[in-house]
């Protein structure tokens, strides 16, 4: 006792007490760090601009790219079976149920809280989500009668198109100006894929004029994919999950004026329904890493890579196939990839020089926000923090 009373009198209660205080002290500390950390985890994944980090931070230019290329090549076999070995020949209606597919699997996400939160409705119109939808379901459309009443020449001028028609919308729309290199290096992609893939020019009024009609919806969904995704906080998945109801809609109303007759007397086995699922499958994965792309990078890299698709499935057939495309053809895919390279190369190279200016523009702006909490008469530390 005599020990216990020596520790609880005179200097000894106080420190005891202070003992005691320094405890509680550090108990609140920890939770103030506790919270702290549960909020920016919440803000991380629970609001548009944590969302928008995490993709930025896991998904860049060069995975969404690679990630887009490997589903659009998977796409094209799972198509191949579904329209060839299966007989499905309804492409309008193949569309519908990629994009059915699609909205089930983000609604199952969804309902498991895993889909990224959608900025607020005010940061972007209901138009601009409309115009989107709808240019979706149109170009898609459009692009299936084109392949189906054009040949395979023609429909492939048509794709070619879209990079210039991309490069005049975007200066119209947003004063976005290409640099007279890429265009130039553009203009040789566009002139090697022309002689790599262009075999046969048959010419049909009514196809042409789809395929005409076809380039502008093309280059508008793309700019727009990419537009509100750079300048707003959209997710590839949330952007996806706004529009593509409008996009079914869309489809339910083109599916009769543009499939044939026949689509509920189809044989719907397992068989023909697994292999239409699994391109289901693969259409949503193929718009997913589509956005990705458009996200990342822009309207016309998404294009080149598009152009690169046909030549490496071109090259491919030629080196694993044994098919014969031709000398000409083979020497125009040896100048459309050189140019693709070019303009790789070009587009790192403005990425690089844009990023050695941005440290000191951060600093400035550092500079120009300290200066205001210093009028203001505020510290840094004590400016409060928006949390939802």
């Amino acid at each position: 006792m005599g020990v216990w009373d020596s520790i609880l009198r005179g200097g000894g209660g106080g420190g005891g007490r202070r003992f005691i205080k320094r405890k509680d002290s550090d108990a609140g500390e920890a939770g103030r760090a506790l919270e702290e950390l549960r909020g920016s985890l919440y803000n991380e994944f629970h609001t548009s601009e944590g969302a928008k980090r995490q993709q930025q931070r896991f998904c860049g230019p060069s995975v969404a790219l690679t990630f887009n290329f490997f589903v659009a090549v998977g796409i094209i076999m799972a198509n191949k079976m579904v329209m060839g070995a299966v007989g499905f020949n309804f492409p309008v209606a193949l569309s519908l149920i990629h994009y059915i597919a699609a909205w089930v699997l983000m609604a199952v996400l969804k309902a498991f809280y895993l889909l990224p939160i959608a900025p607020p409705s005010k940061s972007t119109p209901f138009s601009s989500l409309f115009a989107l939808g709808a240019v979706m379901s149109f170009s898609t459309g459009l692009a299936n009668i084109s392949l189906k009443h054009n040949s395979v020449g023609f429909y492939q001028m048509a794709k070619i198109a879209v990079t210039p028609t991309i490069v005049a919308a975007e200066f119209i729309l947003f004063k976005k100006k290409v640099s007279l290199r890429k265009v130039i290096t553009l203009a040789v992609v566009s002139c090697g894929v022309a002689v790599a893939t262009v075999t046969d020019l048959e010419f049909n009024l009514f196809g042409a004029c789809v395929a005409v009609a076809w380039i502008i919806p093309s280059a508008v969904n793309k700019i727009l994919w990419s537009n509100l995704q750079q300048s707003g906080n959209w997710t590839a998945l949330a952007l996806m999950w706004k529009t593509t109801p409008i996009t079914v809609f869309f489809f339910l109303v083109l599916m009769p004026l543009l499939d044939p007759p026949g689509l509920l007397s189809f044989n719907w086995n397992i068989q023909n329904s697994s292999a239409i699922m699994i391109s289901a499958l693969f259409g949503f994965l193929l718009q997913w890493s589509g956005a990705l792309a458009l996200g990342a990078t822009s309207a016309l890299a998404h294009v080149v890579l598009g152009q690169f698709k046909t030549i490496v499935i071109m090259l491919s057939s030629y080196l694993v196939f044994n098919s014969d495309p031709g000398f000409t053809s083979l020497c125009g895919a040896i100048i459309a990839l050189g140019g693709m390279s070019v303009y790789t190369y070009l587009g790192l190279k403005e990425s690089a020089s844009g990023g050695k200016r941005a440290p000191s523009t951060s600093r400035q702006n550092s500079h120009l926000l300290k200066s205001k909490v210093i009028v203001d008469g505020e510290k840094p530390e004590t400016r409060p923090i928006d949390s939802v």
